[in-house]
């Protein structure tokens, strides 16, 4: 059977899913370095605009249609809720909880996918897997909220739940701004897309900014170089590169495949909390991750086995 799932060497596979793993992985630890630093709604700018101007330039040089406002709306509002609403509240929630943390508490997004998705709930939540999956779900969710409720009120300190709360909040904007995109996508080439969803959140993110007195605030000559080293990995590898790769993927490979990502990143996130930020994570947090990611296996185990049968029809019917 020839299909553009054949396309692309092993090697170039291999090194695209390692890309989309590990990078999208770490972005939580580089955020939290960037935070050292840097206020929040200035690295939500300095990031996006900095990567959207990248983009812009390449979509210019290679002959793309990039001032097309109508079709290029749909790309800013699901920019401003993908980049600026979901990542932006990830940022404000970093400020607080560990990176580790937050991403445990993010690997949930899959929940607010199909409970949002009202054009596929019939199917959805007629299947017994998917509804398994959900209730589980949130039972890895309230754990960790339930930890650090019994730490706020038996320590009498500050507490994180707001700043957990955030995260969460910020996961279900995400799962609204993909569903937006696919159900609105316009004409438009995927690079084209990408770049002004960046720049729609860069920008949304400088009022911000401006409100919060950051820049009256703001000394570059106090900015370590960790920070800008942090901000470049993330313009470069985590907005551009990792992006593109799975944008790839997507081409050669099945969606359920890719969709992976889903499961390794918050290890990757984990693993490096603990082993570079020295972050504390207890056994609760890692029950809530392996509880939370079982869920998500048992949401998407319908579309697995759908994809299966698909793959071994297309199979029989090319022999």
């Amino acid at each position: 059977m020839s299909t553009s799932q054949n396309k692309g060497s092993t090697l170039m596979v291999i090194i695209a899913f390692a890309l989309v793993y590990i990078v999208w992985g770490s972005t939580y630890f580089f955020i939290q370095l960037a935070l050292q630093g840097m206020q929040p709604f200035f690295l939500g700018a300095a990031r996006f605009l900095l990567a959207g101007t990248i983009m812009l330039i390449w979509c210019m040089a290679t002959g793309e249609e990039v001032w097309n406002f109508s079709k290029n709306k749909p790309a800013m509002i699901s920019g401003l809720l993908l980049l600026f609403g979901g990542t932006g509240a990830l940022i404000i929630s970093e400020l607080e909880v560990p990176s580790a943390v937050s991403a445990i508490l993010v690997s949930a997004a899959p929940i607010w996918f199909v409970l949002l998705d009202k054009a596929n709930w019939r199917e959805n939540l007629k299947n017994p897997s998917t509804v398994i999956g959900l209730l589980i779900g949130f039972g890895g969710v309230v754990m960790l909220f339930a930890e650090q409720l019994d730490v706020a009120m038996h320590s009498g300190g500050p507490s994180k739940l707001p700043y957990m709360a955030i995260a969460v909040f910020g996961s279900v904007i995400w799962a609204a701004g993909s569903l937006y995109s696919k159900y609105k996508a316009s004409g438009t080439s995927t690079t084209v897309n990408t770049t002004w969803q960046m720049l729609a959140a860069g920008i949304a993110f400088i009022p911000c900014s401006i409100v919060h007195g950051e820049l009256d605030r703001l000394k570059w000559s106090e900015i370590p170089a960790a920070s800008w080293w942090a901000v470049a990995y993330l313009v470069i590898f985590g907005s551009i590169v990792a992006f593109s790769a799975y944008v790839w993927l997507l081409k050669v490979r099945p969606a359920t495949q890719v969709s992976t990502y889903a499961y390794v990143n918050p290890v990757i996130a984990v693993l490096l909390g603990i082993l570079f930020a020295h972050e504390q994570i207890t056994a609760l947090q890692i029950g809530g991750l392996v509880i939370i990611l079982g869920s998500v296996l048992l949401i998407n185990l319908a579309k697995y086995r759908k994809a299966k049968q698909k793959q071994i029809g297309g199979n029989q019917v090319s022999q």
